[in-house]
């Protein structure tokens, strides 16, 4: 038990300090932040107390309403949190894979399995909704390697959906913060043995990095090169 106990002490300040560190990053970003979170745990709080004197039990709708104050703070922080680091990440080489690492479970992502010399990628992720094919870059270039690269999932996985997504914020493009939004939306057509099938096949074909050129030049900021048949989720 004292062993558990100093394991929870150990943990919290590492939280503490993750959550500080957040915070910071989050203010560069939005100055407004400590206002907003500040503002919503005051007026959640506010009301429940003036119910509370109301009905006659301003403790007990105090306690509700500081337990919720706190849990609404949290999820304004959480939203305002995330909105901030795409916004950071927008534009930057490597961010839709840096947002398919962190989709959750039930997808296995494959970083950079198609690039060109102007270092515009192709990642790939696999799940129940099929293959989804995400590309950042310059948006006429990467439908050129977005087109191989389907015609190649076609020939490999011919009962296999493949989509594709382009990273931006121009016509028929998903801007970076609704890429996993956009990705979880999709049909789910597979079951779980044939996503495993569909990753076993995708990794027979090999690691496609290992035997292409690679672009001149420092790799991009934040790229992952692939490992294997990629990562399972």
């Amino acid at each position: 038990m004292a062993r558990s106990d100093s394991a929870a002490d150990a943990a919290n300040p590492g939280r503490l300090k993750q959550i500080a560190l957040t915070y910071k990053m989050t203010r560069k970003a939005d100055k407004k932040i400590g206002l907003v979170l500040a503002g919503v745990f005051i007026l959640i709080l506010g009301v429940f107390l003036a119910i509370g004197f109301l009905i006659g039990h301003p403790v007990y709708l105090g306690i509700l309403g500081f337990l919720l104050a706190f849990l609404g703070t949290a999820i304004i922080f959480g939203r305002r949190a995330e909105r901030a680091a795409f916004g950071q990440m927008e534009g930057q080489p490597g961010a839709a894979a840096a947002v398919l690492d962190n989709i959750g479970r039930g997808w296995t992502t494959t970083p950079a399995v198609a690039m060109n010399r102007s270092q515009d990628v192709v990642h790939r992720a696999v799940g129940k909704a099929g293959i989804v094919l995400v590309a950042e870059g310059n948006p006429n270039r990467v439908k050129g390697l977005l087109a191989a690269e389907k015609k190649k999932m076609n020939r490999i996985v011919v009962d296999v959906p493949v989509h594709d997504i382009i990273v931006g914020t121009g016509e028929g493009q998903v801007p970076l913060k609704k890429v996993r939004t956009t990705m979880l939306k999709l049909p789910r057509v597979l079951t779980g043995p044939q996503v495993t099938a569909t990753n076993d096949r995708l990794r027979a074909m090999g690691d496609l990095m290992s035997n292409m050129p690679l672009p001149k030049g420092p790799m991009p900021k934040g790229m992952k090169l692939p490992k294997g048949g990629g990562k399972a989720r």
